[in-house]
């Protein structure tokens, strides 16, 4: 039969849940996705305002461990609504939030063990903390900042170079930072670095097409002879005369689409293995269609630079060896709670209790950066100087911006797109 408790032993067991409580609601206050969904779609809807109060209340009344999803979210709406040197403070708040919670305490870790990793303050993926000096690079562009701007792109190849020599992690340079570094070295004349970083994004996403224009153009203005014939073999009729003296380039850049979001999959401990653990995957929310942009009878279609949706699932896939190590090591400490509860109160029943307890709490973080986009699409086009009106058309909608053009000047135009 099974064994009777008496009162002492269901105080404990009272006592017990009473102390394990905290553990399993934590797990559940920070569902900062589903609380923040009327925000998404009032940024997606390009009521960013509205967006804007509904961030400032999450940030007031929300969980303490969301802080920096709301730092990130509130920055990459002002960066949509053209908000640049706000968008830039916010950022570098975010980023310094990042930073101080890498060094997250042993007690958050070992609260984390027992209950799940939605129990500590969101660090964010690797991606996403190099996606904060990318959109700070392209905030500093808007306002005209090059200096500035070439900073956060530095910062973006050392923090990735730093990832992949010293913590062994198998990740490559951004495209879209190698690329954006080339024009902000093109517009200052910087004629050898534009060269080195164009060469670099093409060497990253090899289907650049009519934006390896610049490379062609810059590998005969700096004398690489080899460099150029082999160019010439690659893109055969791209046309990349010099700039006439009354003449400039826009570069557009076409924040595309939704980034992936994250959801819950099994995989097992180990190959083979019959034991499963729940992980965070990241799916894809929709597909994101080409940009086409045009400015007068001139047009181009966008070219996609890189996919935060790829990167995203390469570099979540790095952590998952990680999350199984660490999660075997919570099952294995909460047996140990589990058996520990059981001896107290001298009940098998308590013990399997306990960990069922704890591992209804056993869920993944499905938080992330939600507000980034799919993709950085890119559309590079000559123009005469003066003032112009760039358009923008995805998925059936256009979206227009002036641009002043320069002679022998690169001028940037970023434009946020949904759909």
């Amino acid at each position: 039969m099974p064994r009777r408790l008496g009162r002492s032993p269901r105080l404990r067991v009272g006592g017990l849940l009473v102390l394990l409580g905290p553990l399993l609601l934590a797990g559940c206050a920070g569902d900062y996705v589903a609380r923040t969904h009327g925000i998404r779609e009032a940024y997606q809807a390009e009521d960013y305002p509205r967006a804007l109060d509904m961030l400032a209340d999450e940030g007031e009344h929300g969980h303490p461990n969301d802080q920096l999803l709301v730092l990130l979210d509130r920055g990459m709406v002002l960066h949509a609504a053209g908000r640049w040197e706000e968008s830039i403070q916010v950022l570098a708040q975010a980023d310094r939030l990042s930073q101080e919670l890498d060094g997250i305490s042993l007690r958050e870790e070992a609260g984390a063990l027992l209950s799940n990793e939605r129990q500590r303050a969101y660090r964010g993926e690797d991606f996403e903390k190099l996606m904060i000096s990318v959109l700070q690079a392209l905030n500093y562009a808007q306002l005209g900042r090059d200096e500035d701007a070439l900073v956060e792109i530095r910062r973006v190849n050392e923090r990735l170079r730093k990832m992949v020599v010293e913590e062994k992690k198998p990740y490559e340079q951004l495209a879209i930072a190698r690329y954006l570094g080339g024009v902000l070295y093109e517009d200052q004349h910087e004629w050898d670095s534009a060269y080195i970083d164009y060469a670099q994004a093409l060497e990253l996403e090899p289907r650049l097409g009519p934006l390896a224009e610049p490379l062609l153009r810059l590998a005969k203005k700096t004398g690489r002879d080899d460099a150029y014939e082999a160019l010439l073999q690659k893109f055969p009729g791209l046309p990349h005369e010099p700039l006439g003296r009354e003449e400039g380039q826009v570069v557009v850049v076409v924040e595309a689409g939704l980034s992936p979001e994250k959801q819950s999959a099994n995989r097992p401990y180990q190959p083979h293995a019959a034991e499963l653990i729940t992980i965070p995957v990241y799916r894809d929310r929709s597909t994101t269609p080409r940009a086409q942009v045009s400015v007068g009878e001139a047009w181009q279609g966008a070219v996609t630079v890189t996919s935060l949706g790829e990167v995203a699932k390469l570099h979540l896939e790095d952590r998952v060896g990680r999350m199984l190590a660490k999660q075997l090591a919570g099952a294995v400490v909460k047996g140990g709670v589990a058996a520990g509860a059981g001896a107290v109160t001298k009940s098998e029943e308590v013990a399997y209790l306990t960990f069922l307890l704890l591992n209804l709490a056993n869920e993944p973080d499905l938080r992330s950066w939600l507000s980034l986009p799919a993709e950085f699409q890119l559309a590079r086009l000559r123009l005469p100087a003066g003032k112009h009106l760039v358009q923008v058309e995805l998925g059936g909608r256009v979206t227009s911006r002036e641009v002043e053009v320069r002679p022998g000047r690169v001028s940037l135009v970023v434009m946020r797109r949904y759909y």
